[in-house]
């Protein structure tokens, strides 16, 4: 009898490895199925966020956004960058490659159309670079800046720049949807060469959905 189960349950696993050996195929093949944890038309390899506090008063503030990114579609001719906070978020708008051709509210943020003045296509790879310039968005005593991770990324970074004669009392980065919050300590701040303090927090692969907000006292 055990042998008759023992060939039964052999001839049900090797049919069902069967099975998923097809659907994986299938999966694999298909190319309008997107790849698990991958949104949009281009993968993130290199991010970083970066937001220079230009005076002690946080009157004014520059953020830039780096990012090379590697198309995973054909004929993309624009991307979307989005954008919110207080103050005037758009006191300056630049971006490279391409033009901001419009841009819209969406709840509390705002979309900013980029058309690309080219066409991309799958496999292309380009740099892309965003900057704002923010006038009375970080005057509180507490602030924070967040990134909101809405494709793949491979390599992840945001960095925050201190005015020479006001550095941060504490900074923390939170995960905002795991409600995770891990304080920044000494091995995450730098001074640099000309006085001014440098908060950087990096990772790899962070997760697709998750924001990430550094957190300070000043």
């Amino acid at each position: 009898m055990s042998d008759v189960i023992s060939i039964g349950l052999f001839k049900s696993v090797s049919s069902f490895l069967e099975i998923l050996g097809v659907v994986s195929s299938f999966v694999h093949n298909v190319p309008f199925l997107p790849k698990l944890g991958r949104t949009g038309s281009y993968e993130v390899l290199e991010h970083e966020t970066r937001l220079e506090l230009m005076d002690v008063e946080g009157k004014v503030a520059v953020y830039e956004k780096r990012q090379q990114v590697r198309f995973v579609q054909d004929n993309i001719i624009a991307i979307q960058d989005k954008a919110w906070g207080v103050g005037e978020i758009f006191a300056d708008y630049q971006c490279s490659p391409g033009v901001a051709v419009d841009r819209y509210k969406e709840g509390h943020r705002y979309r900013v159309l980029i058309s690309l003045r080219q066409t991309k296509n799958k496999g292309d790879i380009e740099n892309i670079y965003i900057r704002r310039a923010i006038k009375n968005g970080f005057t509180r005593h507490s602030e924070d800046i967040q990134t909101e991770v809405d494709h793949y990324i491979k390599n992840f970074r945001i960095t925050v720049v201190f005015p020479s004669q006001r550095p941060p009392i504490e900074v923390s980065l939170v995960r905002q949807n795991s409600t995770r919050t891990t304080i920044l300590g000494q091995d995450h701040i730098h001074r640099l060469a000309d006085g001014r303090y440098e908060v950087r927090w990096e990772t790899r692969h962070p997760r697709v959905f998750e924001a990430y907000i550094m957190a300070w006292k000043w």
